[in-house]
């Protein structure tokens, strides 16, 4: 078979490789999603909102909410961010503090720079979980080797603590901002969920709140019981089910959650296109044993001691490319574990490389900053500018962080 028929088979081969991953992936957008706007989340989100009392404490907190919720789900960062985002300006308009709405929403976006060291780290939990693509080469990693360790906690503490002090030395002066312009925001999602009559057995089945808190209720014990037989352990399955669970037993009703997996649906579009996409591009590079040869690369310029913050910078520069955690470890991974292999390097040191490199760059990637500029209702132009020297301080942050793991 000629050269580019070969490619072309390995890549169409491809294709279907990540369907079992993309559905995890799409799964976790959604239930985050749905998460992030039940009532008492949502209520949550007003109080954080009404804190700030100075310009200095609106953009600390923006950033340190949307830290700490990219931490618990890369999703549910990006949706707390721009939430608390909007809160904060319209709460802050409302005393008089004068606060630049495009700093506030970018100060949101930079708390996601650390959504990769958290409890969704597509990477580290694509390697947890049984059955990947990589297990003949690397086996099974536990979380508690990667994303749970203290080095990377401490890291993630560091980096969002500088940039929660950073996005406020960004603030302009008082002639150039911009505040919050209430009439261009949509209406809160949730508020648009109305409850229907309740007149045949069946809708009262539907709106039967007992139904869903019950059902929310298995999910968690079945997952509590899995830690007490097996000990704690993480897969994507299980960070999953416990969004779904968490959801279910806010939810006002099954109804009023179906609506929110509804609402949260056409966010998930761009990840059930391009992961086959992703895919293909796996196949292709081990079909046509372009990974062997682009290993050996790094492995005739790297050592030990540098192959860690190789992967790093090269996963930043793929991440323009494919801005995806879990679709970028799937292109790379087969690359760099197989040069860890050869060089004696931790496959650990390797999850977490490419984990920072991917987050690091999502400052100047535009896709992600798409479902937070609908919810704050602003153009990309006026992020970009405070994105990047995000991106500069926190790229100096990881590199020193990496080399430090050595």
């Amino acid at each position: 078979m000629p050269p580019p028929a070969s490619a072309l088979t390995a890549w169409g081969n491809g294709l279907p490789m990540l369907l079992a991953f993309t559905a995890q992936l799409s799964i976790t957008l959604l239930a985050a999603h749905a998460l992030a706007h039940t009532d008492q989340v949502q209520r949550l989100l007003r109080t954080i909102g009404s804190l700030p009392k100075s310009g200095f404490a609106a953009y600390a907190l923006v950033v340190f909410s949307a830290g700490v919720g990219s931490l618990i789900a890369w999703s549910l960062g990006l949706i707390v961010g721009a939430m608390v985002a909007r809160q904060v300006a319209i709460e802050c308009q409302k005393r008089g503090v004068r606060v630049h709405y495009p700093l506030l929403v970018a100060s949101a976006y930079g708390g996601f720079v650390i959504w990769h060291m958290g409890y969704s780290a597509s990477a580290a939990l694509f390697v947890a979980t049984p059955g990947h693509s990589l297990e003949s080469t690397m086996g099974i990693l536990p979380i508690t080797e990667t994303i749970f360790t203290i080095e990377n906690g401490i890291l993630a503490v560091i980096t969002l603590l500088a940039v929660t002090f950073l996005c406020p030395m960004m603030r302009p002066h008082d002639k150039e901002i911009v505040e919050i312009d209430i009439s261009l925001l949509k209406q809160d999602e949730n508020s648009l969920l109305s409850e229907p009559n309740h007149d045949t057995p069946a809708q009262k089945l539907e709106a039967m709140r007992l139904l869903s808190s019950a059902l929310g209720a298995s999910l968690l014990a079945y997952i509590a019981y899995s830690f007490y037989k097996q000990g704690f352990f993480l897969t994507l399955d299980i960070v999953n089910w416990s969004f779904v669970g968490a959801g279910l037993l806010l939810a006002r009703s099954p109804l009023h959650y179906v609506r929110l997996i509804e609402s949260a649906s056409k966010t998930v579009g761009p990840i059930i296109l391009q992961y086959p996409f992703y895919a293909g591009i796996l196949g292709m590079m081990i079909g046509t044993g372009l990974v062997n040869v682009i290993s050996d690369g790094f492995v005739s310029i790297a050592t030990a001691e540098t192959l860690s913050l190789a992967a790093f910078f090269s996963a930043g520069l793929v991440n323009i490319f494919i801005p995806s955690g879990g679709g970028q470890w799937a292109v790379q991974g087969p690359i760099f574990i197989d040069a860890a292999n050869q060089l004696g390097v931790e496959h650990a040191k390797i999850v977490l490389a490419v984990a920072y490199g991917d987050q690091w760059t999502n400052m100047i990637q535009p896709f992600w900053t798409i479902p937070l500029l609908a919810i704050a209702g602003l153009h990309l132009r006026a992020i970009m500018g405070y994105t990047v020297v995000i991106f500069l301080v926190t790229g100096i942050i990881f590199a020193s962080g990496l080399m430090l793991m050595n």
